[in-house]
């Protein structure tokens, strides 16, 4: 198995409210690492975390509306680190884009609201998409919207046809104005369904 060299968090950023943060130093004290909480004059946030090898990453809270912003770029090579920041990331649903490099290629790692949505493996100048996150009951919900379109199509193709040939029938120019009027109403449902 190949050994990892780095991670590299190209960029990454989430989102902590007031109430989290507590969780959020939790969740980084579990990952067995020395940890040194600023709370700056502006009210923003600065948040180290230092391996036992020495290696450490500063992580800066911006204050917005909902709580704080960490926006992150870094490159981190011990474990407890990486796991830390991975942990963060899916944790407060963060976007990330993130390169696991090992000797020889780097597998890039693709998150949106915390989730892995794609992994791609890299190579000098191939990229190979190892993973991808299919949305499948979303695909499903819409392929059964479409059939209940065309099941509406039919219905409608038959309504007019039972029209136009009542129209054929009738003599009375009252109901063929009637008959008319809806006819014009179906025809345009039709085209809006078509479209």
């Amino acid at each position: 198995m190949a050994k990892r060299i780095a991670t590299e968090y190209v960029s990454a950023n989430f989102k902590v409210t007031e109430a989290e943060m507590p969780i959020l130093i939790s969740l980084c004290e579990a990952q067995q690492l020395r940890l040194q909480v600023f709370v700056l004059d502006n009210g923003n946030h600065e948040v180290v975390l230092q391996d036992e090898a020495g290696e450490a990453v500063r992580l800066r809270f911006e204050r917005s509306r909902e709580g704080y912003v960490c926006d992150l770029s870094c490159r981190v090579v011990q474990l407890n680190l990486t796991n830390a920041l991975r942990t963060l990331v899916a944790t407060f649903k963060g976007d990330a884009v993130v390169n696991r490099i090992y000797q020889g290629f780097t597998m890039v790692y693709h998150y949106l609201e915390g989730k892995v949505i794609r992994i791609v493996e890299s190579k000098g100048d191939q990229l190979r998409t190892v993973f991808e996150h299919r949305d499948t009951l979303g695909e499903l919900e819409a392929q059964f919207k479409r059939r209940s379109v065309e099941e509406e199509i039919g219905i409608l193709r038959r309504a007019v046809n039972e029209l136009l040939d009542l129209r054929n029938q009738t003599a009375h120019p009252e109901q063929i104005a009637d008959i008319d009027e809806r006819l014009k109403h179906h025809s345009r449902l039709l085209f809006a369904l078509e479209a």
